[in-house]
């Protein structure tokens, strides 16, 4: 028997020390209600879940981000829905001009309307703006700029569209659809006098027929012709019509119906065999690149994706044009993702007057106010293809929305499976090590006993 060490009293110490350090670690746990409190519970789960928080705070904050560029999107396209109501009123106007029931100071004073109508338009949008930023003055999207000498009507960017100046070049022009005729058959016409009708692209045209006067019945063909606003021109005499588009490019056509007239002028072969022609659209290359053509209209590939460029006339039509063009970059950037580079990009267009190419309606004749009406069918053209792409864009945000909550939500799931604590079998740990920290005190109380045995020898 010995005294100096109580190698059971020891044993039961540690034992009871290791107990209690266990019952204290689920106490933490079950108070905290996390499996990881510390690196050393389990440095690797550590290391995976902070990755994973991270993760999850950077959506629930893109949802956020979603959320404001959402409500920056309703903003804008509200402002659209008032311009869409002044051009509309703008048009009742005009067709309200055109009529010659209408004296000169009457258009006096439809003009003043639209004139104060025109001027709400620019103030919609250069005042427009969402946190302070303008988003209807062309601020919030990309700018184009071209020189005189690149010979462009129009040009328009996306958020696609890289910054930079950009070479354009035509190299292939573009036409009208054209039927000609070859001259009239004869110097003095052989069919009767009186009304006759030619059909142009499915329009019957009437006008005076003079069978002793070539020249005035080209004269009175061509004047209706012109005077029927079916989409083509005329042109020339007797000697050489020639009946042309008015649009460039493979969409223009020019379809002449045969008869006994269109024979004798020598716009169709015969009196059975149609004579129809097709425009050509201009090609040409945008920084050496080969751009879709139509009509008058380029559309840039690649780094100019987006970029849409309509030509002149002119230079539609010359295969020497050439210009540049200025691109810069404003399309605002959303941040819908949690990492890099996870984002979208919103392009907002200018909408003021000039822009819509309303600035200069003028009412005041009724020449004026009818070519207004068309002028502004393209302005409402334009205001609604902007307000369609402000809906895509919400309802691209809509579902990022939810895209970003369905992946916080999993990410939240996978974070809590090994973060979390599972409270009934940590509740079981804590009970066991419970028993098992009485049951090493009782213990340690006995070995602490056991050497006073000795004092039996004593006596």
């Amino acid at each position: 028997m010995i005294i100096n060490h109580n190698l059971g009293a020891m044993n039961a110490q540690r034992q009871m020390s290791t107990n209690q350090n266990n019952m204290s670690d689920s106490m933490e746990k079950l108070s905290s209600g996390l499996r990881i409190n510390r690196a050393g519970d389990d440095a690797a789960g550590l290391a995976i879940s902070e990755k994973m928080r991270g993760q999850i705070r950077g959506l629930e904050q893109a949802d956020r981000n979603a959320q404001d560029g959402i409500s920056l999107i309703q903003t804008a396209e509200g402002a659209l829905n008032e311009s869409h109501s002044i051009l509309q009123r703008m048009r009742e106007l005009s067709v309200q001009s055109s009529n010659d029931t209408n004296t000169s100071e009457d258009r006096a004073e439809i003009q003043k309307e639209v004139d104060q109508l025109t001027s709400e338009i620019d103030r919609i949008a250069n005042s427009t703006e969402f946190n302070t930023k303008k988003l209807l003055n062309g601020d919030s999207g990309a700018k184009v700029n071209f020189s005189s000498n690149a010979n462009v009507d129009v040009a328009s960017a996306t958020e696609k569209t890289a910054a930079g100046t950009y070479s354009l070049e035509v190299t292939t022009i573009a036409e009208q659809a054209a039927v000609d005729s070859t001259g009239f058959a004869n110097t003095d016409l052989v069919q009767s006098d009186g009304a006759k009708t030619v059909e142009i692209n499915g329009r019957s045209i009437s006008f005076d027929y003079d069978a002793d006067d070539a020249a005035a019945t080209a004269d009175n063909f061509k004047n209706a012709v012109n005077n029927a606003s079916i989409g083509v021109s005329v042109t020339g005499d007797n000697t050489n019509l020639s009946i042309k588009s008015d649009n460039y490019g493979s969409d223009a056509n020019v379809t002449v119906t045969a008869n006994t007239i269109t024979e004798e002028f020598g716009l169709t072969s015969d009196t059975t065999t149609d004579a129809s022609d097709n425009g050509v659209d201009v090609g040409g290359e945008i920084d050496g690149v080969a751009a879709g053509g139509k009509g008058l209209t380029l559309t840039g590939t690649g780094d100019t994706t987006g970029l849409t460029v309509k030509l002149s006339a002119a230079a539609a039509t010359s295969a020497t044009a050439k210009g540049n063009i200025d691109v810069s970059q404003n399309a605002l950037t959303a941040q819908i993702g949690a990492n890099e580079g996870q984002e979208m990009s919103i392009n907002l267009k200018s909408m003021g007057s000039a822009d819509l190419n309303v600035n200069s309606i003028d009412v005041t004749s009724q020449d004026g106010a009818s070519a207004a009406i068309t002028t502004l069918d393209d302005a409402i053209k334009s205001v609604s293809a902007e307000r369609s792409k402000l809906g895509a864009y919400q309802n691209r945000l809509e579902h990022t929305i939810n895209n970003l909550g369905t992946s916080a939500e999993n990410l939240t799931a996978a974070e809590s499976r090994i973060r979390d604590v599972d409270m009934a079998k940590e509740m079981m740990n804590m009970t066991k090590n419970n028993i098992l920290s009485q049951a090493s005190q009782s213990m340690l109380a006995q070995a602490n006993q056991q050497p006073q045995s000795v004092l039996q020898l004593l006596q």
